[in-house]
């Protein structure tokens, strides 16, 4: 099994992780994975990690610490290359380079009829927390 090499993100590797992001089903239509990038790069840019094959980017981890709590977003491998420890591997980098920040607890956020993401961080420790998330949009799109 090749290995993955993980680092962070260079602006050439927009259209590659966009092309990824929409092959596995990420993108939606009130997220504009352009923008999203846009904003993670103007914020920490550190936290967002890329993971490569042989030259091609095959996983990709974009995470977020605000002082109080670490977040992940877009944790995505290609389909082809998925069951092989990638993700697993690419959420030990970011939690690693959060925990270096002194960041005390990891929060994500899964689609509720995304059963497999759900079981995978399960599977990592990651528990369901009685919550209900609320949010407010600041952008028309």
């Amino acid at each position: 099994m090749p290995e993955l090499i993980i680092r962070a993100y260079s602006r050439v590797d927009e259209d590659a992780v966009v092309a990824l992001w929409q092959a596995s089903g990420l993108v939606v239509p009130w997220n504009d994975p352009h923008a999203d990038i846009a904003r993670k790069l103007a914020e920490e840019r550190s936290l967002f990690l890329v993971g490569e094959l042989g030259g091609t980017i095959a996983a990709t981890c974009m995470a977020g610490y605000d002082g109080h709590r670490g977040w992940i977003y877009y944790l995505c491998v290609a389909e082809e290359h998925r069951r092989r420890g990638y993700a697993r591997a690419v959420m030990n980098a970011a939690e690693k380079k959060l925990r270096a920040r002194g960041c005390p607890k990891i929060d994500l956020m899964v689609r509720n009829t995304n059963l497999s993401a759900i079981d995978f961080y399960g599977k990592l420790g990651y528990t369901r927390d009685e919550v209900v998330v609320l949010s407010k949009k600041l952008e028309n799109r």
